[in-house]
């Protein structure tokens, strides 16, 4: 897999200044984690049918250790509620939400397409260390003692 470009508008994250914790509240009771077959290679408790479905293509989010549901969405609500997401789009919610997990594993947790308010995410790796060193960089400023 090719190196990903960081620099893309819709791959940026919003100031945290742009929305109150009110909104993030608001914005995590509409959303949910749900993950995609196509991110793993471990099925865990997701309930998967095929159980996993990696495609060359796609980032897998267990690459190192298995990520189950719970910590997943203990991942996005962190990362909602530091404010580290994309612009919101028509639908009210961001495309795109940012999270680093105990081990400093930086997460990008994405909406599908079909369903914008349910979320799938992927672990960056080497392929994407700018965008990992960035979200690192910005998760650790962000720090509300969460």
């Amino acid at each position: 897999m090719g190196k990903r470009q960081s620099n893309r508008p819709d791959r940026r994250f919003i100031d945290d200044a742009e929305t109150s914790e009110e909104i993030r509240r608001e914005l995590f009771a509409r959303v949910r984690y749900a993950g995609s077959a196509n991110h793993k290679l471990h099925p865990g408790d997701y309930g998967f049918h095929p159980p996993q479905n990696p495609r060359p293509s796609k980032s897998t989010c267990d690459a190192v250790r298995t990520v189950l549901l719970a910590e997943a969405s203990r991942l996005i609500e962190s990362g909602i509620m530091r404010g580290m997401v994309s612009r919101f789009d028509a639908g009210g919610v961001p495309k795109y939400v940012w999270a680093v997990d105990e081990n400093d594993d930086v997460y990008e947790i994405k909406s599908k397409p079909e369903q914008e308010n349910v979320y799938h995410g992927y672990r960056l790796g080497d392929d994407d260390i700018d965008m990992r060193r960035n979200v690192l960089k910005e998760w650790k400023r962000r720090d509300v003692g969460t």
